[in-house]
């Protein structure tokens, strides 16, 4: 009975600071790169394709995460979760492939271009396996999005898919 007793307390004072504020972000050094990412929350279309939602892009995670979720809702959909690491902006892509190849933006990466090349990741063997090798984005003038993600196959590069973006919708307030 003792040992219950134990637990509530345990369980009351988990649920309060749960209900508290907001923990507050690991401070992180400035990243151009990864505000931009940030200011593409809401929902893109396909430039010249039919208006249906192509890619929606949240930030979450109290702000220390970006998730773009690639044609939501379609057997397709893939999920990319963006985060830095310190000081190096990083990826997660979470394929349609059933694998999860992880990338690092280079240094050089800004609010203007920011590249990605392959560092590993969970389910692939970078020598046989179809992955996500590289990524890149460019932001136009116009608010426009040029999206390039390379593959490897058998070891060597593989086809590049290429998406250009326009935005339809903000993020929706809370």
């Amino acid at each position: 009975m003792k040992v219950l007793g134990y637990a509530m307390v345990l369980v009351l004072v988990a649920a309060e600071a749960w209900a508290g504020e907001p923990a507050k972000p690991v401070e992180c050094a400035p990243s151009p790169a990864f505000d931009k990412l940030k200011s593409l929350a809401g929902e893109w279309t396909l430039a010249g394709g039919d208006g249906s939602v192509a890619a929606a892009w949240k930030v979450t995670a109290n702000g220390s995460a970006v998730v773009e979720t690639l044609f939501p809702g379609s057997p397709h959909e893939m999920l990319t979760v963006y985060t830095l690491r310190g000081a190096d902006l990083r990826l997660t892509h979470y394929c349609a492939a059933g694998n999860q190849p992880e990338l690092q933006a280079e240094k050089n990466a800004d609010a203007h271009r920011i590249a990605f090349h392959f560092t590993g990741g969970a389910g692939i063997q970078p020598s046989k396996d179809m992955h996500m090798h590289s990524a890149s984005f460019a932001f136009a003038e116009d608010g426009s999005l040029h999206e390039e993600w390379g593959t490897f196959a058998g070891g060597k590069p593989g086809d590049t898919k290429v998406f250009e973006l326009k935005r339809v919708a903000p993020p929706t307030a809370k």
